[in-house]
Parts: C-alpha cells; sequence; structure tokens
C-alpha cells in the first residue's frame, strides 16, 4: 500500500516507519527534518513538509492511499492547527483513509473519569496530553473521513516486539500486576494491523500487554 506518514522519525513514528516498510508498504515519510530519518530502503521516500501549511500537505499526500498521522506538539493551539491542516489535505488529496497516533490521557481509568483528570496524572505531560485530547475530539466529529485512532497504554516505551497484546476501547487495559505497558514496537504492529485489516473504521481503540 502506499502510505504516507507524517511525524516519521519520532519517538513512535520512527516504529511505525519500520513496521511499515519490514511489511513491505511503500511509505512516504513526512517530517520537519529529513536528516533525522537515515534509514535506506527502496520502498522509502522522505520528504521535508510543514503539517501546518495545508496547501503544501496536500500536494505531500498527493498520490497515497492512507495517511499515518504521528505529529507530536507540546502546546495544544500548535497541534490543533495541525490536526485540522491535516485532516483537510488528507480530503483534498483525494484519500479516505487516516490513522491518527493519540495519547492515553483520554482514556478512561473509571466510568466517566478519564486518566488525564486524575489528581496522580503528571503535571510534567499534563499539556502534551490535553493537546492530544482535543485533537482526539476533532477527529472524532469528521464524519468524510475512514479515521481510527489509537491510543497507547498508560506507558508506552522502547522494547520488544512481540505481536501479542490485548485491545481495549476507550478504557485504560491493565495486565494482571495492574500495569498499563506496551512497547513501541508492538504499538506500531497494532497500527499497522488495521491499515491492513481495518477494523476500527471512525472509532478509537486502545492497546497494553
Amino acid at each position: 500500500m502506499k502510505v504516507a506518514i507524517i511525524g516519521a522519525s519520532g519517538f513512535i513514528g520512527s516504529a511505525i516507519l519500520n513496521e511499515a516498510l519490514n511489511r513491505g508498504h511503500e511509505v512516504t515519510a513526512i517530517v520537519r527534518n529529513p536528516e533525522k530519518i537515515t534509514l535506506q530502503n527502496p520502498h522509502l521516500t522522505v520528504k521535508q513538509g510543514d503539517v501546518t501549511d495545508e496547501a503544501a500537505l496536500t500536494a505531500l499526500l498527493a498520490g497515497n492511499q492512507a495517511v499515518i498521522s504521528s505529529y507530536s506538539a507540546h502546546d495544544s493551539a500548535t497541534y490543533l492547527k495541525a490536526i485540522h491542516s491535516i485532516i483537510n489535505a488528507t480530503k483534498k488529496a483525494g484519500i479516505k483513509r487516516l490513522i491518527a497516533v493519540s495519547g492515553a490521557g483520554s482514556l478512561e481509568i473509571a466510568p466517566g473519569v478519564q486518566l488525564l483528570d486524575t489528581p496522580e496524572f503528571p503535571a510534567a505531560w499534563k499539556e502534551g496530553a490535553s493537546a492530544t485530547r482535543d485533537a482526539f475530539h476533532v477527529i472524532k466529529a469528521t464524519n468524510d473521513l475512514d479515521w481510527t485512532v489509537i491510543s497507547p497504554a498508560m506507558m508506552i516505551e522502547p522494547g520488544t516486539r512481540t505481536g501479542k497484546f490485548r485491545l481495549g476501547k476507550d478504557q485504560v487495559v491493565f495486565n494482571e500486576k495492574g500495569e498499563s505497558r506496551i512497547s513501541t514496537a508492538d504499538y506500531a504492529v497494532a497500527l499497522i494491523d488495521e491499515l491492513e485489516q481495518p477494523k476500527h473504521i471512525q472509532q478509537r481503540f486502545t492497546l497494553a500487554y
């Protein structure tokens, strides 16, 4: 499949890029700093782009069958501007499929209580988590795209690719020890699985061990 990955050099984006290439997809990586991608692959094209420039982004996305957004920003204003641009550019490029990386903050820890709104949520992460939650609401209101939003476990970090994890919907997934964890590699597995065999059209899901 021809797929554009926005933010392909990032913490999660680089894992998604590796997984997509390893499965033989033809990838256009759209990044702020192309020099950060040192990977060499005949199926990889790296393009410099500013995702808040809607017209330029539309041109970069053209010709792809799907868009994966792993864009990250620490403040809500920049993040929301980027998300609006990504949604509009995807539509203008004639692409129906959009998969977006989100955060765990908007997952429920108890009925009606989101993780972000608990007293224990780290203050240092709040602005970024609020930004991804706001962006999720923007995507959720988009009816004319086949979108999927994927929230990770509470803890996502580099680790082994096992291909074994459990899926959830809007609630945090815990293991028997009360932990909620996933590796970036396995997060990427779940995302590319969804790309290849869509099961969550216009839905959000999450995953953890």
